[in-house]
């Protein structure tokens, strides 16, 4: 029996008046931490589902995976352990109530069809709460790994990028076999069923270039993009909304955040010296600064050496440090910003959650963004 479809019913991610909070990474091993200390993040599903019932039950919006196949070297191979996206989310999702979990998907390497079956599936795991994050390609040695061939220009990328989602889409919207014939795919009797139960899950992506972000304003519900300057970012934001509003959509642009949270401003100070300056893996931050140079348009490329020590500390995240009234500052100056959430990270997740939960959330709920 077909899916019934109930667009946008469960889903957090559609959650209107509320600055979305979400985690980020807690599938790679030391999530975004590019740092030595032996509390970094343990990877293993155990923890993740630790995480996943806490972020559950404080309402925690959303859970958000990277789809990685080698590690960044270093001391620690930073990303040499990653659990994959697509199994790590329909096993979340049947841990959990509430919390929407994406899987994130490189259009490279995964099938079309394939992909839609497995969203839908995960989204019946999950009644609704499955979300899409699209990658369309930037890392050239992940390619090489996988043997494949990464086009240098953005047109060819995401141009099969483009195709493969029509391709999704269409399996997700159509109820009668179809053949499909384009450039990129040529299909003989497909169909989608099971559907989605939410009808069209969120869908994600990260975009710098021109071409990505023409991309996303066409296509997705959220864009990803890093906060390095909050003044530039709120130009930024106004100038992608403007762009989906050409194509009449609105998109809502997310950010990524790295969380120190004490009592104290001096203990937060201290631990973020400790962490991401004193045992930073500086082998691996280099390695992965200087694969964002080569070959991703993610950050802005005139800003990206001044945020070495970003990148150590949380993958090149928005600082986050201090106390909880400090943090909750920080996350109001994004709201303001204009920015529609963001992700949150920890040198260990499940460990400085709780004091998150306790401390910072009851702050943002009274200024309403919560």
């Amino acid at each position: 029996m077909p899916t019934s479809h109930n667009p946008q019913t469960r889903n957090p991610m559609f959650a209107e008046k509320r600055f979305l909070l979400g985690t980020f990474s807690s599938n790679c091993s030391s999530g975004m931490s590019v740092t030595k200390v032996p509390e970094r993040w343990v990877n293993s599903f155990e923890n993740n589902v630790r995480l996943a019932k806490l972020l559950d039950e404080a309402g925690i919006d959303f859970m958000l995976p990277i789809a990685r196949w080698i590690g960044y070297g270093g001391e620690t191979d930073f990303h040499g352990s990653v659990l994959e996206t697509m199994t790590w989310a329909a096993g979340l999702l049947a841990h959990t109530k509430d919390i929407a979990v994406f899987a994130t998907i490189h259009t490279a390497a995964n099938n079309p069809v394939v992909v839609a079956k497995q969203i839908a599936t995960i989204d019946q795991i999950g009644q609704g709460r499955a979300g899409l994050n699209i990658v369309a390609g930037w890392n050239k040695p992940e390619y090489e790994a996988l043997g494949l061939t990464l086009p240098d220009d953005h047109e060819t990328r995401y141009g099969y990028a483009q195709e493969w989602f029509d391709v999704v889409r269409k399996l997700w919207r159509e109820t009668e076999y179809f053949d499909w014939e384009g450039r990129y795919f040529k299909l003989k009797h497909v169909r989608g069923d099971p559907r989605p139960v939410s009808g069209t899950p969120p869908i994600l992506n990260a975009a710098g270039s021109p071409q990505g972000r023409e991309f996303a304003t066409r296509n997705a519900n959220f864009l990803f993009t890093p906060a390095i300057d909050l003044a530039r970012s709120k130009d930024e934001i106004a100038e992608l909304k403007g762009q989906a509003a050409t194509h009449g959509r609105e998109v809502g642009v997310l950010t990524f955040s790295h969380v120190i949270c004490r009592p104290t401003e001096e203990e937060a100070l201290a631990y973020l010296q400790y962490t991401a300056r004193d045992n930073a893996d500086w082998e691996a931050v280099d390695n992965l600064v200087r694969l964002q140079f080569a070959h991703a348009h993610s950050f802005p490329h005139d800003l990206l050496a001044l945020i070495r020590d970003r990148f150590a500390m949380g993958h090149g995240g928005f600082p986050l440090i201090g106390t909880p009234q400090q943090v909750a500052d920080g996350i109001t100056s994004l709201a303001e910003a204009g920015f529609r959430g963001t992700t949150l990270s920890f040198v260990d997740y499940v460990a400085e959650f709780p004091y998150f939960r306790d401390t910072v959330l009851p702050i943002l709920a009274e200024r309403g963004l919560r």
